[in-house]
C-alpha cells in the first residue's frame, strides 16, 4: 500500500466540511452519518494529520477562486481586508518609509506578532535587510492554493511570533497541464495602470508531480496631489529658504514667513514596483512509504517611492556670517542670553525630489521527507533556507556638512531666495545618491512523528533547530550624521534556537475532545522559553458544537530590536509647547541587546453551529494579553505628560526639557509594554439555490497598549483601531458559465484628537462588484470595480499621509480591473 493511499482511514464518522459561499469564512465541520472513508489532512495550528478540521482554534480559509475573482493582485490587499485586521502595516499606498514592503497585522497586535507560514514551514523574513516581519510582496499570488488564517495564539505549536495568528499559504501542488493568466487594472482617473502575467505548468516526471510557474507584474505610480480629497501640503521648508524663521524679500532683507510649500505634488499616494516570481514544486513517491517534497521560491522586487525635495535643517555659526546678514537677528534671546546659532532651512527644490529605489531578491528552498510506518504512524524530516539581499538608494539627498561649507562660502546666493543651480550643488558635494543594502538569512532544520492510534488518540511530537541573521548597512555619509536626513547606524547580528514540541488530541467521548500542546525553546540570545496550549471541542448535537482554547505564548526579539543601529525617525506628532513648526518632529530610536522575550496569555471561546441545511454561523470571544512587550513608549503621550507638568518623569523617559526642547527626543525599545485586546468574531453563511451569502464580522471589545485605550481611534502613529468592522459577500451562479460576485467592506467611524482638538471620522463602506465568465472548459474571463462609489478616505488631521490613514482608508479610488485565463 503507497503513502498516498494509506493516508486515507477508514474512521468511526466523516466530515462534511462546510465552506462558505465564496470560500472565505470559518472552516466548519459537522458529523455525517454512513460515510466511510476519509483523508487526514494538515490543519494550520496543529502537528497532528485529522479527519476532523474544525478544531478549537477558529481558521479562516481564503481560497484562489475568491481571489482571482475579487481582483486581488497581491497578499497584502487580501489579508488588509479581513475584518481581523487592525492597527498600522505597509502595502502600496505606504509612501513614508515602507521602503517597498508589504505587511499583515491581525488584531492589530503589531506585524511582528503575527507568524507567516508557507506549506506549514516559516517564510524568512525580508525587506530591506534586519527585518522582523515578512514582505507579503516575495510571495506570488498565481502560486497560491488557498491562505489560512489561524486567528488564535500558536506558540505551544510554530514557537515565537505567533502571538496575534497565523497566516499559512498553500501553494498549488499535483497540478497536470498549463495555464496563462493575464489581468489589468486602472482607476477611472486615467492613473495607476497596473498587469501583470502569470504561466503554471504541472507534468507527471520521473513518478511524482512538477510544477513550474512564473509571475511578472508592474504596479502603476499615483500622486498625492492627483486626489480631490488630498489638500495642499504645508511646509515650513520653503524652496527660497528661510533664515532664523525670517524668509528673503528680495532686496537684500528679510521678512516673516507668510508661505508654506506643497509638497504632494511630488509624492506618492500608490507607490509602483516590479515583481518577478519563479516557484517549483516537486513531489514523488521515493518508496512505497516514503515521499519526498521540494519548494523553491524566487521572487525579484524593484520598487520606488518619491517624496518632495530633501528638507534642509541647518545650524550655522553667527560667528561665520557676514555681518550684513548677523545684524538683522536679534543676537539675545528673551531671557538675555547670547544667540550663537541661526537656523537655516531650505526645501531643495534645486535638487528634484526624493526618488527610493529597492532592489530586493528573496529565495526559499525546502526539501521534506514523510514516511509512514507500519502502524500506520507518520514521520517527517525537512530542511528549509531562506535569504533575502536587498539594496536600496536615495536619489537627490542632500550632504548636510557639504551644504555648510557652501553656505558660508557663497552666503549672498543661498540668502537671496533665488534657485541654486543644480550642477552647482553637484560640484559642491551637496547633492548626492545614498546606498545601502541589508539583508536576512534563516535556516531550518525539523523532524518529527505523529499518528493516531486504533482509539483515535493523535499524537505528534518533534524537533527543530534554527538560525537567523540579518543586516542593515546605511551609506557612510548617513552613518556619519553629515545628510539632512536622520542619522542611522548600521546593524547586524544573528541567533539560534533549539526546540522541543509534543501535540496530543484525545477524543473523550464520541463528542468531546480534548488537545494539548507544548513545547520548549532554547534561544542562544536570553535563554528558553516554554509555552503550552490546552483546547476542547463538544459537539452538542450533530449540529451544534461549542470550542475553547487557553494558551500561553511567547514572541523572541528580533535582530534589529537587539542589534539595531540608533537611527532618526520624522514622526508626525503634536508639539504641546508650539515650538516645532512641522507636525514631522524627529525621534531617535534606539535598540536593547538585553532585551527579554515577550510573554503573552491568550484564549478563545465559540460556538459552531448548522442552523439547517445551507445556514451555519460561528461566533468566538477572543482574549489576547501581552507582557514584557518589545516596545517603544508612546512618544506622544509623554509629550503631552511632560508639558502638563504632573508626570516629571516622562521628560527623561523621552529625553526632553520641561521646557519643550526636542532637540534630543529618544525612544528607546523596552520590556515595559503591556499589551490587552478582546473582541468576538461572529460568521455567517448562506446558500440557497444559486445565492451563497457570507457575513464576516469583528467587534473590537477592548485594545489597550501602556495603559492607553485605543478601541474606537485612530491616529497618524498607531493606525485605525474600529470597534466593528464587517464583510459581506453575495454569490450568484447565474448559469454554469456565469457567476456575480459582491462584496461590501464596513468600517464603524473612530475618534481622534489633533493638536488637542477631538474629531471623528464616518462609517465607512466600500462596494465591490465583479463578473466572472467560462467561454468554454479552458478559458475564463473576470472583470470588476473596486470601489464602486468611488468612496474617498475619512480626513484625519493627524494622519501620516494625505490627511488620512492610507493603509485603513481606500486613497486611490474607482479602480477597473480585467484578467483572463487559459487552460491548455
Amino acid at each position: 500500500m503507497s503513502l498516498r493511499t494509506a493516508r486515507k482511514n477508514i474512521v468511526n464518522r466523516a466530515v462534511m466540511i462546510a465552506l462558505a459561499a465564496t470560500s472565505v469564512t470559518s472552516v466548519q465541520a459537522f458529523a455525517e452519518e454512513g460515510a466511510e472513508e476519509v483523508e487526514r489532512i494538515a490543519v494550520t495550528g496543529s502537528r497532528i494529520n485529522r479527519t476532523d478540521i474544525e478544531s478549537a482554534s477558529p481558521i479562516t480559509v481564503i481560497s484562489s477562486d475568491f481571489i482571482t475573482k475579487s481582483g486581488f493582485t497581491s497578499v497584502q490587499e487580501i489579508l488588509s481586508m479581513q475584518p481581523a485586521a487592525a492597527g498600522m502595516s505597509l502595502g502600496s499606498t505606504s509612501n513614508n518609509g515602507s521602503g517597498g514592503s508589504a505587511t499583515v497585522n491581525l488584531r492589530g497586535m503589531g506585524v511582528q506578532r503575527t507568524l507567516v507560514l508557507m506549506n506549514g514551514r516559516r517564510m524568512v523574513a525580508s525587506g530591506t535587510g534586519a527585518d522582523s516581519s515578512v514582505d507579503l510582496n516575495t510571495i506570488p499570488v498565481s502560486m497560491i492554493q488557498s491562505i489560512e488564517i489561524l486567528k488564535d495564539g500558536a506558540s505551544a505549536v510554530y514557537g515565537s511570533d505567533a502571538i496575534a495568528g497565523v497566516v499559512n499559504i498553500i501553494t498549488k501542488k499535483d497540478y497536470v497541464g498549463t495555464e496563462i493568466s493575464a489581468d489589468g487594472s486602472i482607476t477611472d482617473k486615467g492613473d495607476g495602470e497596473s498587469g501583470g502575467i502569470s504561466i503554471l505548468h504541472g507534468s507527471e516526471v520521473a513518478g511524482g508531480n512538477l510544477v513550474v510557474g512564473v509571475q511578472y507584474s508592474n504596479r502603476g505610480e499615483i500622486i498625492q496631489s492627483d486626489r480631490d480629497f488630498v489638500p495642499p501640503g504645508e511646509s515650513s521648508f520653503v524652496p527660497g529658504g528661510s533664515l532664523g524663521g525670517m524668509v528673503p524679500d528680495g532686496s537684500g532683507g528679510f521678512v516673516p514667513r507668510e508661505e508654506s510649500y506643497d509638497y504632494t505634488d511630488d509624492s506618492y499616494a500608490q507607490t509602483p514596483n516590479e515583481l518577478f516570481s519563479l516557484f517549483s514544486s516537486f513531489n514523488t513517491e521515493i518508496a512505497d512509504d516514503t515521499e519526498l517534497n521540494v519548494d523553491f521560491m524566487y521572487t525579484r522586487r524593484e520598487s520606488n517611492q518619491q517624496m518632495a525635495p530633501q528638507p534642509a535643517d541647518i545650524e550655522l555659526d553667527r560667528s561665520k556670517l557676514d555681518d550684513g546678514y548677523n545684524d538683522k537677528f536679534d543676537k539675545f534671546d528673551k531671557d538675555g542670553n547670547p544667540v550663537d546659532t541661526l537656523t537655516y532651512k531650505r526645501r531643495m527644490t534645486d535638487a528634484g525630489p526624493r526618488i527610493y529605489e529597492q532592489e530586493t531578491d528573496t529565495y526559499r528552498a525546502s526539501v521534506g521527507l514523510t514516511g509512514l510506518l507500519s502502524n500506520d504512524s507518520q514521520w517527517d524530516m525537512s530542511a528549509t533556507y531562506g535569504r533575502n539581499d536587498s539594496k536600496d538608494s536615495v536619489a537627490n539627498s542632500i550632504h548636510a556638512g557639504n551644504m555648510e561649507k557652501s553656505i558660508y562660502q557663497y552666503q549672498d546666493d543661498w540668502f537671496s531666495g533665488d534657485p541654486m543651480n543644480s550642477d552647482f550643488l553637484a560640484s559642491e558635494g551637496i547633492m548626492y545618491t545614498e546606498q545601502n543594502e541589508g539583508g536576512n538569512e534563516q535556516f531550518t532544520l525539523a523532524a518529527g512523528y505523529s499518528g493516531v492510534n486504533d482509539y483515535d488518540i493523535g499524537y505528534a511530537v518533534g524537533v527543530e533547530t534554527r538560525y537567523e541573521s540579518g543586516y542593515y548597512t546605511p551609506d557612510l555619509i548617513t552613518q556619519a550624521g553629515e545628510s539632512t536626513a536622520a542619522q542611522q547606524f548600521a546593524t547586524e547580528g544573528n541567533y539560534s534556537v533549539q526546540s522541543l514540541y509534543g501535540e496530543i488530541s484525545l477524543p473523550v467521548t464520541d463528542s468531546f475532545t480534548i488537545e494539548a500542546a507544548t513545547r520548549y525553546d532554547n534561544y542562544s540570545t536570553f535563554g528558553g522559553a516554554a509555552t503550552w496550549k490546552l483546547g476542547a471541542t463538544y459537539s452538542i448535537t450533530d449540529s451544534l458544537m461549542v470550542r475553547a482554547v487557553a494558551a500561553t505564548g511567547f514572541r523572541a526579539p528580533s535582530v534589529s530590536e537587539l542589534y539595531g543601529g540608533d537611527s532618526g525617525s520624522f514622526d508626525y506628532l503634536t508639539d504641546p509647547w508650539k515650538n516645532e513648526e512641522d507636525p514631522q518632529i524627529k525621534v531617535n530610536y534606539t535598540s536593547d541587546a538585553d532585551l527579554k522575550p515577550e510573554e503573552s496569555e491568550s484564549f478563545t471561546a465559540g460556538v459552531v453551529w448548522e442552523v439547517t441545511k445551507g445556514l451555519s454561523t460561528t461566533m468566538d470571544y477572543w482574549k489576547f494579553d501581552i507582557t514584557n512587550a518589545i516596545s517603544r513608549v508612546n512618544v506622544q503621550n509623554e509629550m503631552n505628560q511632560c508639558f502638563s507638568g504632573n508626570n516629571p518623569a516622562a521628560c527623561e523617559t523621552i529625553n526632553i526639557t520641561p521646557e519643550g526642547d526636542l532637540s534630543d527626543m529618544t525612544s528607546t525599545l523596552t520590556n515595559i509594554g503591556q499589551q490587552n485586546t478582546s473582541g468576538i468574531d461572529w460568521n455567517v453563511s448562506y446558500a440557497a439555490g444559486i445565492f451563497k451569502v457570507m457575513l464576516d464580522t469583528t467587534y473590537l471589545l477592548e485594545f489597550e497598549e501602556d495603559g492607553v485605550s485605543y478601541e474606537g481611534t485612530i491616529d497618524g502613529n498607531m493606525g485605525g483601531y474600529s470597534q466593528l468592522k464587517s464583510n459581506l459577500t453575495v454569490s450568484a451562479d447565474l448559469t454554469e458559465d456565469i457567476n456575480l460576485l459582491y462584496t461590501a467592506n464596513y468600517i464603524q467611524g473612530m475618534e481622534g484628537n489633533a493638536w488637542g482638538d477631538e474629531y471623528t471620522t464616518d462609517d465607512v463602506i466600500y462596494h465591490n462588484i465583479s463578473a466572472a465568465y467560462h467561454i468554454n472548459d479552458d478559458w475564463q474571463v473576470t472583470g470588476g470595480i473596486k470601489n464602486l462609489f468611488d468612496t474617498e478616505p475619512e480626513e484625519v488631521p493627524d494622519g501620516n499621509d494625505m490627511n488620512t490613514v492610507p493603509n485603513i482608508y481606500d486613497v486611490i479610488g474607482r479602480t477597473f480591473f480585467v484578467n483572463t485565463s487559459y487552460k491548455f
